[in-house]
C-alpha cells in the first residue's frame, strides 16, 4: 500500500531496527538506563536547552508541558486547530483543570499577538489566569517565522507569559529554514519534538527545557503513566532517527512540492503544498467514489472535502508517480 494519509505510518528500517536491537538498557525510572540518557542528552545539546525527557507520545509530552507552565485554574492561550487544544483528547482541561483559550490563527499559522493581547485576562477574582502561550511549529505543514517567533518571544517576557512550542514536526520546520534547532528552540520556554513521525521512529518525543523544569516534568510524566522501564531499546530509534533522517526530510518536502505539480497539472485544485503536506480539494459528491478508487488501486489517504496527503520516508517518487497515474484515471472515468 501507498500510505498517504500521515507521516505517523512510518515503518523503522532495517538499520534502525538494527540499533534497536543492540540498545544497552537499564531502568529508566531509576534513571539507570544509558540509552534514554544519551538521547535526552542528544535533545539537550541540539536544542540549546539544559535537558530533556524522553516521552512515549507526543500526547503526552504536551500534556506533562502543560501541566508543568500551569495549574489548576490558569489557562493557556493557544490556536484553534493547534493539535494540544483540539486533538489531545481536552487533557490539559480534564486532567489538569488547566483552560484552553483558543484563538484563531493567521493564514501563515502564527498565532497573532495583538489578538493574544487582547485574551491576556487581568488579575482578577472572575478570571482564570493566564500563564502561557502555545505555538505549534510546524502547523498544518506552514513553519512559523523565526522573526515572528523572536516576536513571540519578547512579548511573553513583557507579558509575565511562558512560551511552549509543540514541535510535533519541528524538524521540517528546521529542515525548511537551513536552520539549525537550536536557533528555533532560542525562542521559547520548552519545547516537544516528535520521533515517530517524519523521523521515522516507531515510538517517543521529547520535551526540552530547563533543568527545574525537566526535573517537574519527570515527576509529571510518572503520574500520567509515562514511566518506563528498559525505554532504551525505543530510545536507540530516536538516537538512530535524529542522526540519521533529519536531513532526509527535505526528500520530503521536494516530493509533496512534485506531488502538488504534478495534481495541478491534471486540473485539481491544489489549495496549497508547505513541507511534507498537500492539501486538495475534492467535491462533495467525488469524496466516496475517490476513496474506493484509491483503495482499490492500492493508496491510502483521508479523503474529504479538503483531502490532506503527507509524504515520508517510505514514500518514494515512483510511487506518488503511481498516484498521480491512478488520479488522472479517476478523472477521465469521471468523464
Amino acid at each position: 500500500m501507498i500510505d498517504l494519509r500521515s507521516d505517523t505510518v512510518t515503518r523503522p528500517s532495517s538499520a534502525m531496527l538494527a540499533a534497536m536491537m543492540q540498545a544497552e538498557t537499564g531502568d529508566d525510572v531509576y534513571g539507570d538506563d544509558p540509552t534514554v540518557n544519551a538521547l535526552e542528552a542528544m535533545a539537550a545539546e541540539i536544542s540549546g536547552k539544559q535537558a530533556a525527557l524522553f516521552l512515549p507520545t507526543g500526547t503526552q509530552a504536551n500534556l506533562v508541558a502543560l501541566l508543568c507552565h500551569c495549574q489548576r485554574g490558569d489557562e493557556y492561550i493557544v490556536g484553534q486547530l493547534a493539535h494540544n487544544y483540539k486533538y489531545e483528547a481536552g487533557g490539559a482541561a480534564v486532567l489538569g483543570s488547566i483552560q484552553p483559550q483558543p484563538i484563531q490563527a493567521a493564514s501563515d499559522g502564527t498565532l497573532p499577538l495583538d489578538v493574544v493581547a487582547a485574551f491576556i485576562k487581568p488579575d482578577d477574582a472572575h478570571f482564570a489566569r493566564t500563564r502561557l502561550l502555545s505555538l505549534e511549529n510546524t502547523h498544518n505543514g506552514k513553519v512559523l517565522p523565526l522573526s515572528y517567533l523572536a516576536q513571540a518571544w519578547d512579548f511573553t517576557r513583557e507579558k509575565g507569559l511562558s512560551l511552549h512550542i509543540d514541535g510535533a514536526r519541528i524538524f521540517n520546520a528546521v529542515v525548511a529554514q537551513n536552520t539549525t534547532l537550536e536557533n528555533i528552540a532560542r525562542y521559547c520556554d520548552s519545547l516537544t519534538l516528535c520521533l515517530s513521525k517524519g523521523l521515522g521512529a516507531p515510538a517517543g518525543s521529547l520535551l526540552c527545557g530547563s533543568a527545574e523544569y525537566i526535573q517537574q516534568a519527570r515527576r509529571w510524566r510518572k503520574m500520567t503513566g509515562g514511566g518506563m522501564r528498559q525505554a532504551g531499546i525505543l530510545a536507540a530509534a530516536g538516537i538512530y532517527a535524529l542522526e540519521n533522517n533529519v536531513a532526509r526530510l527535505q526528500h520530503d518536502h521536494d516530493n509533496a512540492a512534485w506531488l502538488a505539480t504534478a495534481l495541478r497539472d491534471l486540473g485539481v485544485n491544489v489549495r496549497r503544498q508547505e513541507t511534507n503536506m498537500v492539501f486538495v480539494d475534492v467535491p462533495a459528491e467525488y469524496v466516496a467514489p475517490l476513496s474506493r478508487w484509491l483503495q482499490q488501486n492500492k493508496i491510502l489517504a483521508s479523503v474529504g472535502p479538503v483531502t490532506r496527503l503527507v509524504t515520508h520516508l517510505d514514500v518514494s517518487r515512483e510511487q506518488l508517480q503511481q498516484v498521480v497515474h491512478t488520479c488522472r484515471e479517476f478523472i477521465q472515468a469521471q468523464y
